[in-house]
C-alpha cells in the first residue's frame, strides 16, 4: 500500500510538463499548507519549495510545531523532487483571531504549467479543530470563509493572466469551495478545478444560491470510506471514495489515503457508519433551527471533552452513563433531541471503538 509520501518518492522525478497535474498533486499541495512555514517564509517573499524545505531542515525541530509527524518527512522529499521543488510559494498567511472565532491560513503556489494553486489550510488534529468543522452546521458566511474569498480575489488580481486551481483539506476544502462560489465573475472564469478533500458541506442558504448552483460543477470532493467530516451538511457535487488504511475518525488523516500511480485507490461506496452520518445526523441537523443546532453541537462536544482528550488519537470512549448525566443537565432540550444526541454519540463512539480495537486489539465491555 502507498500514500502521498510514496507518490513523491516514485514520481518526484517526473516534471509537470511530462505528466500533467493530477488529484494526488493537489492533495500534496493541500498538505503543504499545514507545514510550519511561519518562521521560514518572509512576508511578500516568492520562494521555491526546495528553498523552503532547506530552511526547514535547518530549524530547531523542538521549537517549531509540526502538526502531523509525517509532514516532517514529506517536506524535504517535496523540496528535493523535480516535480515540486521548482514550484514557487507566495502569499502565505496564518491568522488566528479568537475574538472572531477565526482561524485562517492559506498559501499560493505557482506551477510550472503557468497556473497558480491556492491552498487553504484546514483544522488540525485537535478536538477544537473538530468543533470548528461541526460549527459550520449552524453558521454560514463565517469569518474564515469570507477571508478565503478575499484571499483568492487578491491573488488572482496579482496574477491576471494565470488560470487557477483551488483546494483544501477538512475545513480548508470547505473554504476552497466557498471562495470559488462567491468570487467575482472574472476570477470564476479562470478557475480550472476545485478540490475538496473531506471537507464539510454547507447550509441550505448557501446551497440554494444561484452562485452555488453555477459553480459546483467544477468541484471534486474526495472522502475516505468512513468519512464523517466530509459527509456533514449538504453536498451537491460528485464525490470519490478513497481507500484509507486507518479506521473510523483517523481516516481524516490524508497520509492514510491510498495511492496507485497518479490516482487514488477508489472504492465503490462509503461504509455503513459514514452512511449513518449522512442520512441520519445530517437530516436531523437540517430539521433543527440554527440556535438549537448550536446548542446540540455544544452538548456533543461537552460530552466528548469529558474524556479529557486533546487530540483525535488520544480520544477514549466515555461511559454512556456519563453522557446521560451531562445531557440531563440541559433541561431546555426536548426528549426527541436528547434521544438523537444519544444515538449520534453511540454511532461516533462505536466508530472510535472499532478504531482502538484494530490498533490496540482491546476488547471493550459496556457498563
Amino acid at each position: 500500500m502507498a500514500n502521498i509520501i510514496d507518490y513523491v518518492k516514485w514520481r518526484g522525478d517526473i516534471e509537470l510538463k511530462a505528466s500533467k497535474f493530477n488529484e494526488i498533486d493537489s492533495l500534496i499541495l493541500n498538505r503543504f499548507s499545514y507545514f510550519p512555514l511561519d518562521s521560514i517564509i518572509k512576508e511578500n517573499e516568492i520562494v521555491s519549495i526546495k528553498e523552503l524545505s532547506e530552511r526547514f531542515e535547518k530549524e530547531d525541530k523542538d521549537k517549531i510545531k509540526v502538526l502531523w509527524k509525517d509532514d516532517a518527512e514529506l517536506f524535504p522529499i517535496m523540496g528535493n523532487s523535480k516535480r515540486f521543488g521548482k514550484m514557487k510559494a507566495l502569499e502565505y498567511i496564518n491568522k488566528i483571531e479568537p475574538e472572531m472565532q477565526k482561524q485562517f491560513s492559506a498559501i499560493t503556489v505557482i506551477l510550472p504549467d503557468d497556473t497558480i494553486y491556492v491552498s487553504y489550510r484546514g483544522t488540525d488534529n485537535t478536538l477544537i479543530g473538530w468543533k470548528e468543522d461541526f460549527n459550520m452546521s449552524f453558521k454560514s458566511h463565517i469569518a474564515s470563509q469570507i477571508s478565503a474569498k478575499e484571499y483568492l480575489e487578491k491573488v488572482a488580481k496579482k496574477y491576471p493572466n494565470k488560470k487557477i486551481r483551488i483546494g483544501g483539506h477538512s475545513k480548508g476544502g470547505n473554504l476552497a469551495v466557498y471562495a470559488s462560489i462567491f468570487a467575482n465573475a472574472e476570477v470564476k472564469k479562470r478557475i480550472i478545478n476545485v478540490y475538496n478533500n473531506d471537507g464539510p458541506g454547507f447550509n441550505e442558504d448557501i446551497i440554494n444560491t444561484e452562485e452555488y448552483k453555477k459553480s459546483i460543477k467544477k468541484v471534486i470532493t474526495y472522502i475516505p470510506q468512513d468519512s464523517i467530516f466530509g459527509r456533514l451538511l449538504n453536498h451537491k457535487e460528485k464525490y470519490i471514495v478513497v481507500q484509507s488504511t486507518e479506521k473510523g475518525l483517523m481516516q481524516h488523516d490524508v497520509y492514510s489515503w491510498q495511492v496507485m500511480g497518479k490516482n487514488f485507490v477508489v472504492l465503490e461506496e462509503v461504509t455503513n457508519g459514514s452512511k449513518f452520518i449522512d442520512k441520519t445526523i445530517t437530516t436531523w441537523l437540517e430539521n433543527l433551527d440554527l440556535s438549537t443546532r448550536e446548542q446540540v453541537i455544544d452538548i456533543l462536544f461537552e460530552i466528548i471533552n469529558s474524556t479529557e482528550a486533546q487530540t483525535i488519537s488520544d480520544l477514549k470512549v466515555p461511559s454512556i452513563k456519563n453522557a446521560r448525566i451531562i445531557l440531563s443537565s440541559y433541561k431546555q432540550v426536548n426528549s426527541e433531541n436528547k434521544k438523537m444526541i444519544m444515538n449520534t454519540l453511540n454511532a461516533l463512539f462505536g466508530i472510535i471503538k472499532d478504531t482502538i480495537k484494530e490498533e490496540y486489539k482491546i476488547t471493550f465491555r459496556e457498563k
